[in-house]
């Protein structure tokens, strides 16, 4: 339980810490509190946890790869996009971050709550609209505005781009992606607070074999909020499994019957020589440190499991488990 100090007590040690005068008890008593504080910024709140950027970071990557494979087939050219980096920033640094002109698609995830941003900068769409139009995605003037009709052809690619989130996401959620508008300048963009903090997305993108561009997919926490706690490799493995039928129980046991695992049952332990053992004939007896009563030891691998009793069936050694060992090894089944 914490003390609370009165108003006297404040007042006469701000009177001592102006003088200096301050017991030494009290002065490491302030040390040993010092050591225990961390630096917070407020700032730059950590909402994201390593295990959400990680799910994160899993998810876009396979969106990567099958964004690579439409686009190649969409455009005609080989085009090849990578995950760069995920990693939770600011929403005022992802803007400053932003150059000018670029392509700001602001859409939103339906059901979830707020706009999200796809970010592309003029070396990936500038080239893809000189595709889309039977060029050779050869631009030389890369820092102009859009056209009208670049802006509606860039609405058009982003639709479907965005729709490749759709089975990104599905394990999460169900999401249908709307784009809300096509805009260039980023500094006009206060759709949150400077300090409202963003998952930032950033991907690479290779045209042919030189030309490269870049695209940023911000998704703010305000977006994610409903969804976050789900970001998690047990949520996910919650998730795959609970909705399993009966025929992936029965495929999953067939599958089991397949594995080769090592079980040895221990029928006891005797400690004789070398010249004893090498002497051993058909019919000698070897006295071992088991009563003919106690349960044989059974090891899944290299792990006591099961007590059993000998027997055979026809004309073949067996056992029957007969309990469970409880003992060190039990958690590992």
């Amino acid at each position: 339980m914490q003390e609370v100090l009165s108003q006297s007590e404040i007042d006469s040690l701000l009177q001592a810490l102006n003088t200096g005068n301050i017991p030494v008890q009290e002065l490491q008593h302030a040390e040993d509190t010092t050591t225990r504080l961390k630096s917070y910024d407020f700032r730059r709140p950590n909402k994201f946890s390593k295990e959400h950027l990680r799910t994160l970071e899993m998810l876009h990557q396979h969106y990567a790869r099958h964004l690579s494979s439409f686009l190649s087939g969409y455009l005609s050219t080989n085009i090849n996009i990578e995950l760069a980096s995920v990693g939770q920033i600011i929403f005022d640094e992802f803007i400053r971050s932003i150059p000018t002109p670029t392509i700001l698609t602001i859409f939103e995830l339906k059901p979830l709550n707020g706009p999200a941003i796809f970010e592309a900068n003029t070396n990936f769409i500038f080239p893809v609209i000189d595709l889309m139009f039977g060029g050779n995605g050869t631009v030389t003037d890369l820092n102009r505005e859009l056209t009208d009709i670049e802006i509606q052809v860039t609405k058009k690619i982003m639709n479907r781009i965005l729709e490749y989130l759709v089975p990104t996401w599905k394990d999460i959620v169900e999401i249908k992606p709307e784009v809300r508008t096509i805009e260039t300048n980023p500094r006009l963009q206060q759709l949150y607070s400077p300090n409202e903090v963003v998952a930032l997305l950033t991907f690479t993108i290779t045209l042919g074999e030189n030309d490269q561009g870049m695209m940023n997919l911000c998704l703010p926490y305000m977006v994610l909020d409903e969804v976050v706690s789900m970001l998690s490799v047990r949520q996910q493995f919650v998730r795959q499994f609970s909705s399993a039928t009966k025929d992936d129980y029965d495929k999953l046991l067939h599958w089991l019957g397949y594995s080769a695992i090592e079980i040895t049952a221990v029928i006891g332990e005797a400690e004789i020589q070398v010249e004893d053992f090498l002497q051993i004939q058909v019919g000698d007896v070897v006295v071992l440190d088991r009563n003919v009563n106690n349960d044989l030891d059974v090891y899944i691998g290299d792990k006591l499991k099961f007590g059993a009793q000998v027997g055979s069936v026809g004309d073949k050694l067996a056992i029957q488990v007969v309990s469970l060992f409880e003992g060190e090894g039990t958690d590992d089944r």
